[in-house]
């Protein structure tokens, strides 16, 4: 039997974190959304171990980003250590400007568990567990979606207007449109193992490489009394048994840890890729997370790099179905989002060779040279500072021309002082809107204030509130402002700068096409 259900505005597939935060994201905005998910539970296994500030920033934008970090550990030192366990890198992240931790340590199921129970908060989301979308046909005016369930054993169909496909790795929906996935996956697999700690030892607090030529490991905390480890299986070893609670405590016996340290929950044999999608966008259908690249694990953006490519067009989907922007701004999802994951996936090889190097001579010259450079005042600040995820800086897509120095960098976070003398983040003052910011006395700007865009003056720290500033009670945002050389900026609704404009001068005009139109209230208190 086929039944035929109404239109949505959004249709997500896929519920894991890139999903989840998608419809959390469509909810807060207001817009109709289905979520189409095979499984009805939490994916037990613990894959994702870390994030970062940017991304809390954009759980923040949901009201989320308190509640997920009480389930975090932040700020944990991070060691490079050889096959004898001493250090030849002492990383510790540095803040970027987000306003949160720069690195927290998670435990994937409670924080989708979070994310999750958000999205209740939204009448205007609908979760349908346990269906599996068989098929999809786009037409002029939407996407089609066949969908099953499972429980009843029947069929029907759903109309969106867009679809996000967040269906994994494996992804049915990027495999109907014969989307290719180029790249490679690479020979070695590993068993990763999650355990619950039981007792603690020295170090259990801080995240451990072992470049062991001889067996690489990955020894890692999380939250909630948890702890990760994760080994290469190597020529010669049987994959199975390499799963076994004995062949587990046999390989972290190595390391110090006994049988009544740990309680082992589970072992599970993975494959590395470095994969993207040939496009990530066809008609209707745009696809985000894994199902749209896929990069090793070694610095912890895989999770990542999903939540910001659905951060990335969501806003851009609820500016279309608002007539805010035409339709052509949803080209710039992949036009931003495919050139800063190709760079992340770049630096995440490049440190999976630093730990995972079998040769013995060249794990040696590396020990050593690593451990000199770390002894030259200015390199040494590269190392330890654990920068090796790049900035989102946006050199091509939806900004203006000609591009300053500021156009496609995203505004740091501080604290701010608004009008009603209440200290919040930036974003909380800002709103998810368009939005002039000025330094000081404000130039005219009569494109955009014939739109009626909301204009935002930052005054220096330790001035009064008062209507229409923001006081940078940080003193953050001013000197970033002459840093790159800008008075004047047109911030996106995701932060993103748009346009700039140095003191006297006249930002470029509004995006073609640009019709303000008003947003929603909505609640996004946890």
């Amino acid at each position: 039997m086929v039944s035929e259900d109404s239109a949505y505005d959004v249709a997500v597939i896929g519920y894991g974190p890139t999903g989840v935060t998608a419809a959390n994201l469509l909810g807060a905005m207001g817009l109709r959304v289905v979520v189409v998910e095979r499984d009805t539970e939490v994916f037990s296994r613990a894959r994702a171990i870390s994030t970062d500030e940017e991304v809390v920033r954009i759980w923040q934008r949901v009201g989320l980003a308190e509640r997920l970090k009480r389930d975090m550990l932040t700020e944990r030192p991070i060691d490079f250590v050889d096959a004898r366990g001493r250090s030849f890198i002492s990383a510790h992240p540095t803040r970027r400007g987000h306003g949160h931790p720069p690195q927290m340590f998670i435990y994937q199921p409670a924080l989708e568990q979070v994310l999750r129970d958000g999205v209740t908060r939204y009448p205007n989301v609908e979760v349908l567990l346990r269906h599996d979308c068989l098929r999809l046909r786009q037409d002029a005016d939407g996407v089609e979606l066949t969908v099953f369930r499972t429980a009843e054993d029947t069929v029907h169909r759903l109309r969106a207007s867009y679809v996000i496909a967040a269906d994994g790795g494996s992804s049915l929906t990027r495999a109907q449109l014969n989307i290719g996935y180029e790249g490679r996956t690479y020979e070695d697999r590993w068993v990763v193992i999650d355990t619950e700690m039981l007792k603690p030892w020295p170090g259990h607090d801080r995240l451990r490489f072992h470049c062991d030529p001889a067996r690489p490991a990955v020894d890692c905390p999380t939250p909630l009394g948890h702890h990760r480890w994760e080994f290469p299986i190597l020529p010669g070893d049987d994959e199975k048994s390499l799963t076994t609670d004995e062949a587990v405590y046999r390989l972290v016996a190595r390391y110090g840890i006994s049988k009544d340290s740990i309680k082992i929950l589970r072992a599970t044999v993975y494959s590395h890729h470095v994969r993207f999608a040939a496009r990530f966008r066809m008609g209707r259908v745009f696809l985000a997370g894994d199902a749209a690249h896929a990069m090793p694990p070694w610095i912890g953006q895989g999770m990542a790099a999903g939540v910001r490519d659905v951060a990335n067009l969501c806003w851009k989907l609820d500016a279309v179905l608002r007539g805010e922007l035409p339709e052509t701004v949803l080209d710039s999802y992949e036009a931003e989002r495919k050139p800063h994951v190709k760079e992340v996936t770049r630096r995440a090889v490049f440190v999976g060779r630093i730990i995972t190097e079998r040769r013995r001579w060249v794990s040696a010259v590396r020990d050593s040279a690593l451990r000199a450079l770390d002894r030259i005042p200015g390199f040494n600040a590269r190392l330890q500072d654990a920068s090796w995820i790049p900035v989102a800086h946006y050199s091509a897509g939806f900004q203006a021309r000609p591009r300053t120095g500021a156009a496609g960098r995203q505004v740091p976070q501080p604290f701010v002082i608004r009008p009603d003398g209440e200290r919040v983040r930036l974003d909380d003052a800002l709103g998810r809107r368009w939005l002039l910011l000025h330094a000081a006395s404000s130039t005219p700007q009569p494109a955009w204030n014939r739109l009626a865009v909301p204009s935002l003056t930052i005054s220096p720290p330790g001035s009064p509130p008062a209507k229409g500033t923001l006081v940078d009670s940080d003193g953050v945002l001013l000197p970033w402002l002459a840093e790159h050389r800008t008075a004047s900026l047109a911030l996106r609704p995701d932060a993103y700068v748009y346009a700039a404009a140095p003191s006297g001068a006249q930002l470029p005009p509004p995006p073609e096409g640009f019709v303000p139109a008003p947003h929603p209230t909505t609640t996004t208190a946890p």
